[in-house]
């Protein structure tokens, strides 16, 4: 039986251990066989882990994000040598190389969603990729949890900051937060860390406005 906090922790770790290793998200059934525990418990496990922000649960407590990896497409594809995943957003696109062991550099491909114009970059941990490209965040950091689907779904990677302004006008949206590359790769580089191993914990509030200081990110936005 998994307890209501600290014992879903090797649960945790499989979700993430599946979705890095496969790029899917592993059904309740696989967990309970994977674990030796009932399928209610592993469900029940799931919900622990959603109301802690570990994970994001839909419909028949399917996983859909366990961040930075997604079952369900947000706009990013990102191909490594041995797997290929769903980018939840931008952010977490960038962020699996510098997570996945076996993986250190991968392919990241969308679409501007101001022109329609094909992306593509490999992403490693060594530095940013070139170009001219910008991410567009919609939604401030106060409200990313309100609907995380919405919120990773609009963290997108746009041709240049003109294709930002042509979609905000088409869509009627306001402007969020507009960063370049090296911002958006700094940001990814390290926020993830841990994710994978026992003992991982969520940043604390000031812990996390210092990373994004650190990553070259400012205002209220950030909640900084």
């Amino acid at each position: 039986m998994i307890p209501d906090a600290s014992g879903s922790e090797d649960l945790r770790v499989a979700v993430y251990d599946a979705f890095a290793r496969t790029g899917r998200a592993p059904a309740a059934a696989d967990l309970a066989d994977r674990l030796g525990i009932p399928e209610g418990d592993v469900r029940a496990g799931l919900h622990v882990l959603h109301r802690q922000r570990h994970l994001v649960l839909g419909p028949d407590d399917a996983i859909l994000m366990a961040h930075p990896f997604a079952s369900i497409p947000l706009g990013f594809s990102v191909m490594g040598a041995h797997t290929l995943w769903w980018g939840g957003c931008a952010w977490d696109a960038f962020a699996v190389p510098h997570l996945v062991p076996g993986e250190p550099e991968v392919l990241v491909a969308t679409r501007c969603p101001g022109c329609g114009a094909p992306l593509a970059w490999v992403v490693d941990g060594t530095a940013p990729p070139p170009g001219p490209h910008v991410a567009h965040f919609l939604v401030p950091t106060a409200h990313m949890w309100d609907d995380v689907v919405h919120t990773c779904g609009n963290q997108r990677l746009f041709c240049r900051p003109s294709c930002v302004a042509a979609w905000l006008k088409a869509t009627g949206q306001p402007r969020g937060y507009v960063m370049d590359l090296p911002t958006l790769w700094r940001l990814a580089r390290g926020w993830y860390a841990g994710r994978l191993d026992h003992g991982y914990v969520r940043r604390e509030p000031a812990e996390a406005a210092a990373y994004f200081r650190d990553a070259g990110l400012e205002g209220p936005f950030w909640g900084l």
